[in-house]
């Protein structure tokens, strides 16, 4: 079970999770993106599945008491039971359904900082939230520092490591034959980004993210992001160029002597305000977090 300090942290960064303190209200639901390929969407971080004739694959796995209808929802799509799961980084609406799954056999793939940083105590400062050490059997039993192939269910599935951004442990997943790219929370749709800056995070990152998913897109790609409606490269640029443009705003405002107070009072998001009001990260945050990123203290 998902220990109640966890629970209440993500419950204030991310308000799906506030719904799932009650988990029989819950229903998990399965978009067929192409081919073998599925978004899967509950509470916490979106999932991403591959099925076919090798293996069943998932990305993240939400919350512990949704691993039966995660199970019960991919059982609907194949008999096969889940084999690999990855997480696209540490915190725990995507990863709190390591533990039941690590116990179920299934093998567990993340970066090297997503186990470094599980495998102890963790403080979210922004929030003041504790999160405590996971158990052995939610820790990824396979790590890899820059990226790791999947060859399976008629795809070459790609994970590779970008640098920090949302965490230090940020993956993005290619299903490179189903052109369907899970980008973690390294893009989020409807909302301002979390930049864990505790965990390592930095909002340069999100931009270096978008770029490098940019290179692999094209107009029939289909994104999954960490928490939001489904996407594509069009969102995604837009999203990047989001950041990149208050980014320099800040970066100019700072330069020129600005206290982050003034900087805050300026409102430099007041043009994208509109369209990303979801989420708990406000405008005045956001902007917080692009100025510790540029080295404001």
């Amino acid at each position: 079970m998902i220990r109640r300090v966890a629970l209440l942290a993500l419950c204030a960064l991310f308000p799906s999770a506030v719904a799932a303190q009650n988990f029989d209200t819950v229903t998990i639901r399965s978009v067929q993106l192409r081919g073998g390929v599925y978004a899967l969407f509950g509470s916490g971080g979106n999932m991403g599945l591959s099925v076919g004739d090798d293996a069943t694959f998932l990305v993240d796995d939400q919350f512990a008491p949704l691993t039966p209808k995660i199970v019960a929802a991919i059982g609907a799509i194949t008999p096969k039971p889940v084999k690999f799961v990855i997480n696209t980084h540490w915190h725990f609406d995507h990863t709190g359904g390591n533990e039941n799954m690590g116990k179920a056999g299934v093998l567990i793939v993340a970066h090297d900082n997503v186990r470094k940083r599980m495998s102890t105590d963790q403080f979210i400062e922004f929030f003041k939230r504790a999160e405590p050490a996971a158990p052995r059997s939610a820790l990824p039993v396979i790590t890899f520092d820059d990226s790791i192939t999947f060859h399976l269910n008629g795809d070459d599935v790609v994970a590779f490591h970008v640098p920090p951004a949302h965490t230090d442990g940020d993956v993005i997943v290619h299903f490179t034959n189903a052109n369907v790219i899970h980008m973690g929370d390294t893009f989020i749709t409807g909302r301002y980004p979390f930049v864990d800056l505790s965990s390592g995070g930095n909002v340069n990152g999100f931009v270096t993210a978008a770029d490098r998913a940019l290179t692999i897109c094209n107009s029939e790609t289909k994104i999954i992001p960490g928490h939001g409606t489904l996407s594509d490269c069009e969102g995604l640029r837009g999203w990047r160029d989001m950041i990149a443009t208050v980014r320099e705003r800040v970066r100019v405002a700072m330069r020129d002597g600005k206290s982050l107070d003034a900087i805050k009072a300026a409102k430099l998001t007041a043009d994208f305000d509109g369209t990303h009001k979801g989420g708990s990260v406000s405008a005045d945050q956001f902007v917080e977090f692009i100025y510790r990123s540029l080295g404001g203290k």
